[in-house]
């Protein structure tokens, strides 16, 4: 299913249960600064983030050991979306409610944003079969790592037609 492109993306739809293979990328608030940062200055991103997905995840790490990989609260990244978005990310992946303009966002850059469940790091670290760390070492549990992923938990939470299963008007 990885790498993601916005015909894939258009199929999604909000609701959608999805079990995701392959790569993805943490990032969290410091790391979403220093992206922008770059991307703003025109300076090399760490990882090519074209139809990739940001999981917003400071991942637990121990004795070189992955213990716990559970999400962040999405809406702190949000103002850190847009230029992400284009600069080619396709997806998102967290815990609760983005504000109203990140559905807007979605529709225009055909992105979704996935939900996966809050308070199951443990479990989710058993679907991350391999990870390393890509950049931003000195930012700890906030550098960015690489995860490889099975079967990986999700929910459709924002499609690329701007649907929010947050909101009201979900079709």
């Amino acid at each position: 299913m990885l790498p993601f492109t916005k015909e894939k993306i258009n199929k999604l739809k909000c609701g959608e249960e999805v079990f995701l293979n392959g790569l993805i990328y943490t990032a969290r608030d410091r790391a979403h600064e220093r992206l922008v940062d770059c991307i703003e200055k025109g300076r090399r991103l760490p990882f090519d983030v074209r139809n990739q997905i940001i999981y917003y995840c400071g991942p637990i790490i121990q004795a070189n050991r992955l213990t716990s990989c559970g999400p962040t609260t999405s809406s702190r990244m949000d103002i850190f979306m847009e230029p992400l978005l284009n600069a080619g990310l396709r997806a998102t992946i967290g815990k609760g409610k983005r504000h109203n303009y990140v559905r807007t966002f979605c529709k225009k850059y055909k992105s979704v944003y996935f939900l996966t469940h809050g308070g199951c790091g443990a479990y989710l670290r058993k679907c991350i079969k391999s990870f390393k760390l890509v950049a931003l070492r000195e930012l700890g549990p906030e550098a960015i790592y690489e995860f490889t992923v099975e079967d990986f938990p999700l929910i459709v939470g924002i499609d690329s037609s701007g649907n929010d299963i947050y909101s009201d008007r979900m079709p």
